[in-house]
Parts: structure tokens; sequence; C-alpha cells
């Protein structure tokens, strides 16, 4: 099959997200499929891809790494016609979710939407109130939704979250894989080297985006409750994001600053390096449809203390 991928978020772009469009392409395209990607321009580091074909974007407001997409284009409606897709799969309501949609009702072809995001968890990104915010953002993504023919999702507990808000459409559960051996392969010496920590130290890591969603001021709390109690402990928080200052004051206003280490964003090889350097992941997101960094967590050989919300409750059984 001629298989469209609609997408509001791809590379150089990092994120679970992107991480798992990567996968269903990789595999899909292993099962002989043909894979075309439809995604916004970025800036920086956006290389030409063969299949891949970009709609012009201007940069985010609340977050300048991301780019929004400009949903319509004289140069690819064209092509998109031209290629005869057989099946639009769509990773965003919005914008280019938006545009598949509207080409795969124009066509009469199969229309699936991978649920990735619980966008109402997400509304600080967007200058409205708060509450109103959240119910039409909520709205939205129940009525993009029930447009489709099937809804893809991660976990069983974000299924009964759609059904819970309307969904009547077809859900279907296709958690997204990782490469476990990548994971196991990791140089342990090299997080220890970077920020000179001892041996004797015990390290918590955190991978995952700075931004108020993953509740990364309530981790910086929990972190000083263990120094307490373990003084040889340090927290290295892995990723980059609009919150970096605020969490680094945060830190240093509760006395944990010299023991609270920013890496910035990393390789994917640098990642694996930190999950092979560390003792414990620490994970205080409760807005996880799954949450991978959790699924790479455990390939490493890692164990989890996580917080028990939405998708994070089916990757981490307690105790």
């Amino acid at each position: 099959m001629k298989i469209g991928i609609f997408t509001d978020s791809y590379l150089p772009y990092t994120s679970g997200v992107v991480r798992s469009i990567e996968t269903f392409k990789e595999e899909l395209t292993n099962l002989g499929h043909e894979v075309y990607i439809f995604a916004p321009r970025y800036k920086k580091n956006c290389q030409k891809e063969s299949r891949v074909f970009r709609f012009a974007s201007i940069p985010s407001l609340t977050n300048p790494d991301f780019a929004l997409a400009v949903p319509f284009s004289l140069h690819l409606k064209p092509i998109i016609k031209d290629l005869k897709l057989d099946l639009i799969h769509v990773h965003s309501p919005f914008l280019l979710g938006w545009v598949g949609a509207r080409y795969a009702r124009k066509e009469g072809i199969p229309l699936v939407f991978t649920y990735h995001t619980l966008y109402e968890e997400y509304v600080h990104y967007i200058p409205l109130s708060g509450t109103l915010k959240k119910d039409i953002v909520q709205r939205l993504s129940r009525d993009f939704c029930n447009h489709c023919d099937m809804v893809i999702v991660p976990t069983a507990i974000i299924g009964s979250y759609l059904r819970k808000i309307g969904v009547t459409t077809k859900l279907r559960k296709v958690p997204t894989g990782i490469k476990t051996d990548r994971f196991r392969n990791g140089d342990s010496k090299w997080l220890r080297q970077l920020f000179n920590i001892s041996p004797q130290d015990n390290i918590l890591l955190f991978v995952g985006r700075l931004g108020q969603e993953k509740n990364i001021g309530l981790l910086l709390e929990s972190f000083r409750l263990v120094k307490n109690e373990r003084k040889n402990t340090k927290l290295v928080l892995v990723g980059g994001g609009p919150q970096e200052e605020e969490l680094r004051s945060q830190a240093e206003s509760l006395g944990i600053g010299d023991s609270v280490f920013f890496t910035g964003i990393l390789s994917p090889e640098e990642v694996t390096n930190c999950y092979a350097g560390s003792d414990i992941f620490v994970f205080s997101s409760m807005t996880e449809t799954q949450g991978l960094v959790i699924a790479e967590a455990k390939a490493a050989g890692l164990p989890v203390v996580a917080v028990g919300a939405n998708g994070v409750t089916e990757m981490v059984e307690d105790g």
C-alpha cells in the first residue's frame, strides 16, 4: 500500500511522537509498504529526505523549537493527489492532521489516527483562559477521532479515556515499541565523567522535555527529601524545554542546586550513555499516553520510580 503519514511534528524535532512515527515508518516499510511523510519545515537541521514532504511553517511563540505548519500548499497539493495514496495515517488532530483528513475524505480512502497526546494537558501553551482551553481542545480531539475510520491508542487506559469523552469510532491498542538492543551497550562512565560525579554517588535520571506538562517541579521537591536522607545522591535531567531556567532557579531555592545537573538536548547515543551510567530512573509526568522513556530505561536495566497516572500505569508495575 501507499501510506501517507501527516504529522505536526517530525525530525529534526525530538519527542516521543516523532520516535513513534519513525518506528511506524520503519516497520511499515519493512513490510513492503510505501510510506510518505508530510510534516512541517524546520529552520534548523532540516535535511531533505526521500518521500518526506515539508509544509511551510512558522515558529511557535511558546516553543521556538517547534514549528507550526501552514496547513495548505499550492506546491504539495498536486503532489499529494498524484501519489494516489491508499491510506492516510495522521498523528495529530490539528493543522496537518486536518489536511490528511480532508484528503482522505475527498479521495474516499481510510483515515487512521494515532492518539499520542492528552492534548488538554498542554493547553498552557495556548494564550486563552484555562478552563475554556481544555474544553475546546477536548471537544476538538473527540470530534476528530469520530471523523476517523480507526483510532490507535498506545495503552488501554487511553482508550477508556477516549470512550469517556465521547469517542465512538473503532479503537485499536498498538503500543509503540523500541529497539531494546540500543539501550544495552551504553558507556556507563560517560555521564559521571561529564559532570565529575563520584563513583560513590547514586544517580537518579530523568529523560524528557523540560516543560510544565512533565511535572518536574514535583520531582525537584521529592529529590530534596531524598537528599535529606541520602547525601550522596545526584539528579540528572536530560532534555531541553521552556521551563529549564525556572527549574534551575527552583533547584537553587530548594538548596539542591549543586546536586542537580542539566544536560540539555543530547544525541541518541549520549542518552543511551546516560541510562547506562545511572542507578534509578525517575519520572514525574502525569500526562503520558504511554511513556517511551520508561521503556527505554527498563531496556537499559534501570529500576523505575514514577507517578502512577494515565499511560504510565501500564508501563510500571508497583512493587
